[in-house]
């Protein structure tokens, strides 16, 4: 009888010959040959670790870099020391004032400038994302020609003559805010025969302008002010995420919710939607609805608001919205402290919008139109006008400046046919985008990183933006573009500093010594003038506007409805091609590197779809003749009968990063109204198909299943009764009484002589945006690692928003306490390594790689692990890191990582934080660089550090001010003071007063350096 053996181990020269396992060696060691001949032997002796020969060969050969130094050394620039500009960020109507870090000429670090008295040093995941964009090489190099490239001089000859011959010039544009972009192209339109300005946003704000002018007389877009409103009523705008204005309105609402228990005052929060946004997420009631029934609301909060009022009602529908009367009532008892805000684009909508905020007496506080902003100046109206008139071959050029309507606009693959019909066609867009690729001259604009400008965002409010880097690239402004086709030769920098001169806002004395004026704008990089604010009166017909109203929605709609949204992260689809944006994790759905139908629980069960760790299946959803297949995702939260798509995906020519990513929901939107409508109540139809798909999502559970010792939460109500209300206070049985867990440990605790860093987070501000997350992967070179390695649950992101949904109520057993509740209240917690004092995973490395600082950090010596992930398994908190390639030199992730796989791109990287190798453990280093930077300042200006000279990533970029690093160490710094830390601060175990503050996972005494404040609702007690 034959004896059945099994083989259990390859010997090298079977296992070479392997194409698996060649295969496998090739995406984890690029840069060693797969075969045995030679010197190709010796290198993969030497990536498997053979003998210590060959470990000294690999030392021996490593490639020598040479590091070259400066001939004629810049006089601003020292090695190893950074340099800071503050600058502006202007995306179209998107705007942040900033500050660009910059590292030996390279810009790498985007902050929020603080003088700013818009976005107040804040900054959302899209601004600090907008330094890689820099980098990209899909940017163009020089200018093309029929998609040939070619020489400025060409071109510049070229089009002089064409555009002098071509009859009606138009030029298409997203909203500017820049005083001196407007008159360099007042000049050119001039220098053609009175050119038109078109502009479009592909996201429109149409609805509240036209409004204006319908009622004020002007069309405009109010400033607001969330941090006067006591009552907040907002229909579908998600003013937190994507609407307007959301760094600066998340500043704002902030303030509002706030609390002290000296001061336990917050705002009141409604939010009437259909998908499950932001806004809707830190709302304090929260209604979902369908579209159809948007306007309906907003006439029904109207009449009940003019009856209080004494004012005519409207005929309207009847229509039952939970909480609308609620609303009502509290709104009218806070009359001059409240504001009420849609996300619709209907003007007729708007219309009543603003009545109701007249009648509120809102006018003038938080809702001011004689303090217009400038953010969006789209006018659909107009768009679609240019659309028919090329279409009709009655333009004879158009000039795209930086816009891409062929992708962003309802009506893009019309406007894709008929450039053509034009005689001459330009762009200056920075990419061959789905637009620049279909014209005949393409004149590249710098990047704003690149560039002078001047914004003026709002009434009496100007910002700057200075180059940080010399062009990358053959490119040319934009503004110095118009300027040469309009036969003016000036630079744009003297165009720039004449238009400030000659402008009424520059005073007489700043004038007469106009230098010294300038550098002092361009270094604070804002500079504002005196706006006083004065309530103006309306005369719209409201009647009129409220009778479209009823005709245009439905109370009961039976079809199913489409609610098409913006995403945090990818917002429009513009800066689609930035990995560090796709990698993102959704706020409220935890997806990467997609969009997706959501649907409503109810609907999946209905039709027979579970979603496990991501795996869901395809769906066609239909709107009049058009269809796209697309993966669908259960959302809790969705409106019933009511489905929702992201826009800024789908894009073709974005680059290698977003091609084929996701699919484009502009096709489905509808502007045949006259404006575009991004709530579609007709003709929808969505068929389940049988396709599978998995969505690469950082989090598939949901709830937190009523475990106190992580999420602590409480009504406004109870707060005010008990200011420890909601804390879940473990406590240990020991001698016959009960202790705190703190008071009993195994570990001789640590002495903080010098300083001792912590982090508190404050539930109540942070609304989920995931600022901080993209702000740490920036600083600390963490990795982009594509969709795939996502859902092998390999993300590498130091810090990540946990977001979890309440239960069903009156959930008990495990089963149903892990469903999440149809229309669930959210709580978003930030987590990152809590640099414990009793670290779980210092005990337990056999290398003592990881080890604790002197001043309470949780430390990591990345060329002493070995890779054992013992501390990873180790770590309650599940917030260690572990490289599984070689991510940020690994042609495999190439087109993912490109902050790291290019020349260009390694550009982006900062210098002070190592790029972590193959085989190690990484995770959150409370920004040590930083710290250290800190503190070798102090010291060279002989004094010690005060708080606030060192501050993280993630605290510097929040919006709302959530995060609080600081010395717990220092009496006088505001996290010890937001504890309430007791005098002796020498000790590991702080006595902290403050009854809000809390650990997670208090009672396994690990003792972390990061507290979290319970989450307060404001609610009645009744209805928590």
């Amino acid at each position: 009888m034959k004896e059945n053996k099994k083989t259990y181990w390859k010997g090298l020269e079977e296992l070479t010959n392997d194409e698996s396992f060649v295969r496998n060696a090739e995406r984890e060691f690029p840069e060693g040959p797969s075969n045995l001949d030679g010197s190709s032997r010796r290198d993969f002796l030497k990536v498997m670790g053979f003998s210590l020969a060959a470990a000294s060969l690999a030392a021996c050969e490593a490639p020598v870099r040479k590091a070259i130094p400066y001939v004629n050394k810049p006089v601003d620039i020292n090695p190893s020391i950074p340099n800071y500009y503050a600058s502006t960020f202007a995306s179209g109507g998107d705007y942040a004032a900033v500050v660009v870090k910059t590292r030996e000429g390279r810009p790498i670090k985007i902050d929020g400038n603080e003088l700013s008295p818009i976005t107040k040093g804040g900054t959302n995941a899209i601004v600090e994302a907008s330094v890689l964009s820099l980098y990209d090489k899909q940017r163009l190099s020089g200018p093309y020609i029929n998609g040939e490239k070619s020489e400025w001089t060409t071109l510049d000859a070229e089009v002089k003559s064409k555009l002098a011959s071509a009859g009606t010039v138009k030029v298409v544009t997203n909203t500017i805010i820049s005083p001196s972009t407007e008159k360099a192209l007042a000049e050119f339109a001039a220098a053609f025969g009175g050119a038109e300005v078109v502009t479009y946003d592909p996201v429109s704000s149409y609805g509240i302008t036209k409004a204006a002018e319908l009622t004020y007389g002007t069309a405009m877009l109010p400033t607001y002010d969330f941090s006067k409103a006591n009552v907040i009523v907002s229909f579908g705008a998600d003013f937190l995420g994507t609407w307007i204005s959301p760094i600066e309105f998340a500043k704002q609402y902030a303030q509002g919710r706030k609390i002290t228990k000296e001061k336990p005052v917050m705002s009141r929060h409604f939010q009437f939607e259909s998908n499950l946004s932001l806004a809707g997420a830190n709302a304090d009631y929260r209604t979902p609805i369908k579209p159809s029934q948007s306007g309906l609301a907003v006439l029904a909060l109207y009449n009940a608001i003019a009856k209080q009022a004494g004012a005519a009602t409207v005929t309207a529908p009847a229509v039952e919205i939970e909480y609308l009367d609620k609303a009502a009532k509290e709104l009218w008892a806070n009359r001059g402290k409240s504001i009420v805000v849609s996300g619709s684009n209907d003007p007729n909508v708007q219309v009543v919008i603003n009545a109701i905020n007249d009648l509120l007496e809102n006018n003038g506080v938080t809702v001011d139109f004689s303090r217009p902003s400038h953010f969006r100046k789209g006018d659909d109206t107009k768009m679609n006008q240019f659309i028919a008139d090329l279409k009709g071959g009655r333009v004879g050029a158009v000039v795209f400046y930086n816009c891409n309507p062929v992708y962003d606009h309802a009506k893009g693959a019309e406007i894709a046919e008929a450039i053509s019909k034009a005689k001459v066609s330009i762009a200056t867009n920075g990419t061959m985008d789905e637009t620049a690729s279909l014209v005949q001259y393409v004149a590249p604009d710098h990047h704003y990183l690149e560039s002078w400008n001047d914004f003026n965002p709002r009434k009496g409010e100007y910002s700057l933006s200075q180059p940080t880097i010399s062009p990358l690239f053959n490119t040319r402004q934009a503004q110095e573009s118009f300027l040469i086709w309009a036969g003016n030769s000036t630079n744009y920098y003297d165009f720039l500093q004449e238009n400030w001169k000659s402008n009424l806002f520059v005073t007489q004395s700043d004038i007469s010594n106009f230098q010294e004026f300038w550098d002092r704008s361009l270094f604070n990089g804002v500079y504002s003038i005196s706006s006083t604010s004065t309530a103006i009166s309306g005369n719209a017909d409201v009647a009129a506007a409220a009778s479209a109203v009823a005709k245009a929605y439905k109370a009961d709609n039976a079809g199913v409805e489409l609610a098409v949204y913006t995403k945090v992260g990818i917002g429009n689809g513009t800066h689609s091609n930035n990995p560090w944006l796709q990698e993102m994790s959704d706020p409220i759905s935890k997806a990467t590197w997609d969009n997706y139908l959501t649907v409503s629980q109810k609907w999946a069960n209905e039709n027979g779809l579970k979603m496990v760790e991501g795996a869901t299946r395809k769906a066609k959803i239909t709107v009049g003749n058009k269809s796209l297949i697309v993966p669908v995702l259960v959302q809790p939260g969705q409106a019933q009968g009511t489905v929702g798509l992201a826009l800024g995906y789908g894009r073709s020519k974005a680059g290698r990063v977003a091609n084929g990513v996701g699919v484009n929901a502009y096709e489905l939107l509808d502007s045949s109204n006259g404006f575009v409508n991004y709530d579609i109540t007709e003709g929808v139809s969505v068929e389940l198909l049988s396709d599978t798909y998995r969505i690469a999502q950082t989090q598939t559970h949901q709830t937190y299943m009523g475990r106190e010792f992580v999420i602590q939460e409480a009504t406004l109500s109870e707060y005010k009764q008990d200011a420890s209300a909601g804390r879940y206070k473990p406590q240990i049985y020991k001698e016959g009484q009960f202790v705190k867990p703190s008071k009993i440990s195994l570990w001789k605790g640590h002495q903080y002589s010098q300083h001792h860093w912590g982090l508190a987070i404050d539930m109540n501000s942070c609304i989920g945006c995931g600022a901080c997350t993209v702000a740490c992967q920036v600083e600390n070179n963490v990795a982009v690692v594509g969709k795939q390695e996502v859902l092998n649950r390999r993300e590498m992101a130091w810090i990540r928003i946990d977001r979890y949904y309440s239960s069903p109520e009156g959930a008990s057993s495990n089963k149903e306490l892990e469903q999440a509740a149809d229309n669930p209240e959210v709580t978003f917690q930030p987590m990152m390594c809590q640099h414990c004092n009793n670290a779980p995973c210092e005990t337990v490395c056999p290398v003592a790689a990881t080890t604790h600082s002197s001043e309470g950090l949780n430390q990591m010596t990345y060329n002493r692990c070995i890779g054992t992930r013992y501390c990873a398994n180790n770590c309650p908190y599940k917030v260690r890191r572990f490289n599984w390639f070689k991510y940020h030199d690994n042609k495999e992730f190439a087109a993912v990582n490109v902050a790291q796989n290019d020349d260009l791109g390694k550009m982006v990287l900062n210098p002070d934080v190592t790029v972590r190798a193959r085989g190690v453990i990484e995770k959150c280093s409370m920004c040590v660089q930083r710290i250290q930077a800190g503190k070798l300042t102090a010291k060279k200006e002989g004094r010690k550090v005060q708080d606030g000279d060192i501050n993280t990533a993630c605290a510097t970029a929040c919006p709302t001010n959530a995060i609080v690093f600081g010395d717990m160490n220092d009496p006088n710094s505001k996290i010890t003071q937001m504890l309430k830390i007791q005098e002796d601060t020498t000790s590991a175990i702080k006595e902290v007063n403050e009854e809000r503050a809390y650990h997670v996972l208090e009672e396994i005494n690990v003792s972390p350096n990061v507290w979290y404040f319970t989450k307060i609702r404001n609610k009645d007690k009744s209805e928590a």
